[in-house]
């Protein structure tokens, strides 16, 4: 290897990659370089003289296993050609192509995705003579049952109510039938679903000892990336392979075969997030237990952030009680304070942050994708984008949907745009059966065949088949219906209806009454309610009206966007056009082949692994961080595996990683209140805020907090006083 280890790694980092042989575990704190031990390891067990062929590094993502593959070679100049470093479903696929035969599936299999399961349990569904009565929803719930049930994490006496449905363990028991069916359909198919790729060599090596121990004499020197973030099944998969099918039981002494295993897990349990997609935290304590003697490393020293943020992120973290005990420090001494933000409402907070990221860009000339904000869900994304969008900052959403993206804010947008241009013809489609008026595929597609060989648009001809059936119209003589395409009385009244209702709109939203031009948001909210949008949210998730309520809640925030945006007195047009126009800025900016020189707004789960110059931590709030839906839920014991942590400390490890995104500047925003539903609601700071050690808070002059005078002391007696 062409490089100085002394030189180029701290001593624990050093100890890290020199330690070759036997079980390891290596606790890398955030920031720690833990990429940079991890190749650094791979690189030098190579230059050491052992094959590739033998090493099998496993991790959580395509990119950081192409990207540790690439640092790897480039770090020791060899072309990687027997070297293993995959996901670990990859992993499970290269296993399957090899072994599947002895579970009676052929080698050429098809791998499901999203999509192809929940066709499949629709059919299924069909097959057993049942229908899905929450539609799409209910379809995902079944697929996340189903998975459940397959990898174990619980069985179908033990399975709560995970599918949004009533009757919780009845409900779920009346699914086992679909299934069983579902199950054996994939095997007829000769198809496997996304758990397959792990349950499936499982079951090949415990059945099958001789295979089994063809693999652990192949891959005799594994590593595990990421390790808190590893499922139960994955940690079976990964002990499988280093110990083979023996037993290792509490109280036994430290076993031959556990002495042998060269197994280095890498991970960090203060940052273990993902409990609700199957992770188990616990899976360190178990490592510890089926590999006694396993040697403990710990990567302390942050090369990402100040002293100040790494004290504030310690001073949260500490309160948990189950966690290995370790103490970021950083050689990057003092760091400007935390400023703690109090704004009066969600309106306020976009400000504070726009303003905040504008000041940066002209002191400190940084570029706009030096910023993160971050925010517990993604539903906190509206008033930030809104105020971006009033500054003139460019963005991107990441880890979910940009707001103006959700499928209720773009029906109604769609209306709007129809109503303003009728021959949009994309939007027009979006609309014409939604909410559903009986205008089904057949007449859609008839109309559309009639607009395209009489090359015109759909309006023009929805209006020659309902309004001029007979007789002339825009294009004259010319219009060609050479099939005679009709429409049945019925189709044709809902068409025209259709037509009327957006005539109408458009006469009230875009003309005057009385040379005064009725309010924008006053005629999209009379908009929503004429097309019965709320009965139609309800119908479509009738067995969950919270998901129904959470969405109309949406077009409700939007609606009060457009309000304020009327408001505003340095707004001159307030017309449907320039909003319109407003918003497509929005969607311009979700260019996807452009994501640098913009500012990234991401949920904190999306940002794990991430690091900014300035982060923002929106909606500091108590019920959003800890969110109350996290709280609500209880531990679970699955089917005798250990449980993950309770989640008020799991939200508080989510706290931990937002703060330590941040590399030299760190905002953290707390409203007052905040709009839930058409109401507004007094808010309490999230109880994490009293565990930033005050002497690391500043509260800026432009923002409010309360009296202007008071300093952070006072400032958090306030808070102690609202958390008794």
């Amino acid at each position: 290897m062409r490089h100085d280890l002394e030189g180029e790694l701290n001593d624990p980092q050093l100890e890290a990659v020199r330690t070759i042989e036997g079980p390891v575990l290596i606790i890398a704190g955030a920031g720690s370089g833990k990429t940079r031990v991890i190749t650094y390891r791979i690189a030098s067990m190579l230059e050491s003289g052992i094959p590739q062929h033998a090493i099998l590094a496993l991790t959580f993502t395509n990119k950081a296993a192409r990207e540790m593959e690439s640092r790897v070679k480039e770090l020791t100049g060899k072309k990687l050609q027997s070297l293993s470093v995959s996901t670990f479903h990859a992993f499970g696929v290269k296993i399957l192509r090899e072994e599947i035969e002895t579970l009676g599936y052929q080698k050429n299999f098809s791998i499901y995705d999203e999509t192809d399961r929940a066709e499949l349990i629709k059919e299924t569904l069909r097959e057993c003579r049942m229908t899905s009565r929450q539609g799409q929803e209910n379809i995902y719930g079944l697929g996340q049952l189903f998975s459940s049930i397959k990898t174990g994490r619980f069985t179908w006496h033990t399975v709560p109510g995970i599918m949004g449905t009533a009757g919780e363990v009845e409900e779920a028991a009346k699914y086992e039938r679909v299934y069983k069916e579902y199950q054996h359909s994939l095997k007829v198919f000769n198809s496997l679903d996304f758990d397959d790729l792990l349950v499936l060599p499982i079951a090949i090596f415990e059945n099958n000892p001789e295979i089994l121990a063809k693999y652990r004499h192949r891959y005799r020197y594994i590593m595990v990336d990421e390790f808190q973030d590893t499922s139960y099944i994955q940690y079976r998969l990964m002990r499988l392979l280093a110990l083979g099918l023996e037993k290792t039981k509490q109280d036994d002494p430290v076993s031959a075969s556990s002495q042998r295993a060269n197994v280095c897990i890498v991970g960090d349990d203060d940052q273990s997030i993902y409990s609700w997609r199957g992770a188990n935290y616990k899976n360190l304590l178990m490592f510890e237990k089926d590999f006694p003697g396993a040697k403990e490393i710990k990567l302390e020293q942050n090369y990402r952030s100040t002293t100040t943020i790494l004290e504030a992120a310690n001073g949260v973290i500490s309160h948990n009680t189950n966690r290995k005990e370790k103490n970021l420090w950083s050689g990057n001494t003092g760091g400007r304070p935390v400023e703690l933000c109090y704004p009066e409402d969600e309106g306020g907070e976009g400000e504070f942050i726009a303003g905040k990221i504008r000041e940066h860009i002209m002191s400190e000339g940084l570029g706009y994708d030096a910023f993160g904000v971050l925010v517990r869900t993604n539903s906190l994304t509206r008033a930030i984008e809104e105020s971006f969008l009033e500054a003139n900052i460019p963005y991107k959403v990441s880890g979910g949907q940009s707001f103006f993206q959700r499928k209720e804010i773009k029906d109604i947008l769609s209306y709007l745009r129809v109503i303003a241009n009728t021959n949009d013809d994309i939007n027009l489609l979006r609309i014409i059966n939604t909410p559903r008026r009986g205008i089904g595929k057949g007449t859609i597609q008839a109309i559309s065949e009639l607009a395209r060989r009489n090359k015109t648009f759909l309006w023009d001809a929805m209006e020659r088949l309902c309004r001029f059936p007979s007789g002339n119209f825009l294009t004259g003589n010319s219009f060609q219906n050479e099939n005679d395409t009709a429409l049945s009385p019925k189709t044709r009244v809902e068409i025209e209806t259709f037509m009327n209702m957006i005539d109408a709109f458009r006469d009230r939203i875009l003309g005057k009454r009385n040379g005064t031009k009725l309010d924008l948001a006053g005629q999209v909210r009379s908009l929503v309610d004429h097309i019965n949008y709320w009965p139609y949210l309800a119908a479509e998730f009738n067995k969950n009206e919270k998901i129904a309520r959470w969405r109309f809640a949406n077009i409700e925030y939007f609606i009060q966007s457009i309000e304020n945006w009327e408001k505003d007195p340095d707004n001159y047009d307030t017309s449907l056009y320039a909003w319109l126009n407003r918003v497509s800025l929005i969607n311009s900016s979700d260019d996807k082949d452009d994501d640098k020189g913009k500012v990234n707004v991401m949920t904190i789960h999306a940002a794990k692994g991430l690091e900014f110059p300035v982060v923002f931590i929106a909606g500091s709030e108590e019920g959003i961080i800890p969110h109350t839906r996290s709280l609500e839920d209880s531990e679970n014991n699955e089917n005798g595996e250990p449980s993950v942590l309770g989640p008020l400390e799991e939200e508080r490890r989510l706290f931990y990683v937002a703060i330590t995104r941040a590399r030299d500047k760190l905002y953290v925003s707390s409203c007052q209140r905040r709009r839930r539903l058409q109401d507004i609601t007094d808010c309490s700071p999230s109880p994490f805020l009293e565990e930033i050690p005050p002497h690391l808070i500043k509260i800026p002059d432009n923002c409010n907090a309360g009296n202007d005078s008071a300093d952070t002391e006072s400032f958090f007696a306030r808070m102690k006083e609202v958390f008794k």
